[in-house]
């Protein structure tokens, strides 16, 4: 009989999209197979304290003390690939993990600094690398990477906050010109579409690139485009990946935000979109591509722009989808086939594969003569 593999569930963190992550990781820690699968719910707090128990989630959502519970680090040593209780109150074994399933959506989750640790430690986990996880959710080096492949984006301008804050003038002039009103302003290291805002004036485009650097070190301003469709697709796969049907976002609000995302609850998605066939195999092209130029592994949701006319801009990618009951990406495999007890499965199969053929590659080199010496 097979044994049970077990799976750390990783949530919370210093992020953000903390409670996204929240909701997105009780949905997977419900879904995933318990027959296969022993499941170890970690949180990170905000303030970056990392909780293993059974009820982790829980504790994190109502903000629980934590006192009475120990401490726990994931140690970049190799030999242990294991939860270990650093807690000298609360003596506890270690915790073996065979994979690792991250949840953290944004900052010190999606960004590459988690999947860091995840090497160090040499477990097996869901989703992009350190550099896909990098430049996927930095958007000024993604759209720099896919202008480069061919694949169009919005028009845009980037800067570092702290350059604008000494010459506010010449940015606002120089957007004004390229760019025009209506403009998106965008911290490039965010998701969730927390500090977004549309400018419609040289007052707004102040306020939101102000509102930006409250979240981070660089700002993108990006040219609006004229009566965008929202279409979303999902990308599962290591070396040959496969892609969704498309849906598409109606939101509640003027764009997509945060609070037509997760709070009002009144954005629409209409699954499948209804696009022309061509439409949609270049959407699919687009994606399968971007996915590959940004060394993408294991899953991603891409989000495009769609004109009247059929023009197509990529919007962003997140390698680190959300997974509420709500979210697209996996809304969009169940469309396509794949429910989402399924897709965990898969997931998790690409993970471990994906560390097996790293595996096999050479870490060191044994010189000729101990020159080091």
């Amino acid at each position: 009989m097979n044994q049970k593999l077990k799976v750390g569930v990783l949530f919370g963190g210093r992020s953000a999209e903390h409670e996204v992550s929240l909701v997105s990781a009780a949905s997977i820690i419900n879904a995933l197979d318990k027959n296969k699968y022993d499941v170890l719910p970690i949180g990170i707090t905000k303030e970056g304290r990392w909780v293993s128990a059974i009820n982790a989630v829980q504790l994190l959502k109502e903000r629980a003390p934590l006192d009475n519970l120990p401490e726990h680090v994931l140690l970049p040593d190799p030999r242990k690939q294991s939860l270990v209780n650093i807690s000298t109150a609360f003596p506890q074994a270690a915790q073996h993990l065979d994979v690792i399933f991250p949840v953290i959506h944004g900052t010190y989750g999606e960004d590459g600094t988690i999947q860091g640790l995840f090497e160090l430690a040499d477990i097996p986990y869901v989703g992009a690398g350190v550099l896909g996880s990098a430049v996927g959710m930095d958007k000024v080096v993604a759209k720099q990477l896919l202008e480069r492949a061919n694949i169009p984006v919005a028009p845009g301008i980037w800067f570092l906050y702290s350059n604008y804050k000494k010459h506010s003038k010449q940015y606002i002039s120089d957007i004004e010109k390229k760019l025009r009103y209506p403009c998106f302003v965008k911290p490039p290291n965010q998701g969730s579409s927390v500090g977004i805002t549309k400018a419609h004036n040289r007052k707004e485009l102040h306020a939101g690139i102000e509102l930006a650097g409250q979240y981070d070190r660089k700002v993108l301003v990006e040219k609006a485009i004229v009566q965008p469709r929202e279409i979303e697709v999902s990308v599962l796969g290591n070396n040959d990946p496969i892609v969704s049907i498309p849906g598409e976002i109606i939101p509640s609000n003027e764009f997509y935000d945060y609070d037509a995302k997760y709070v009002d609850g009144k954005s629409t998605a209409v699954i499948p979109a209804k696009l022309s066939k061509h439409i949609v195999k270049k959407i699919q092209q687009y994606a399968v591509s971007a996915y590959g130029v940004l060394d993408c592994a294991g899953m991603a949701r891409i989000d495009f722009l769609v004109q009247k006319n059929g023009k197509i801009f990529f919007n962003e990618i997140n390698t680190i989808p959300g997974f509420t009951s709500i979210s697209m990406y996996p809304k969009l495999w169940e469309a396509s086939g794949i429910s989402y007890s399924a897709l965990l499965d898969r997931l998790i199969q690409l993970a471990i594969e994906r560390h097996e053929q790293k595996r096999q590659l050479r870490t060191g080199y044994t010189p000729k003569s101990d020159w080091y010496k």
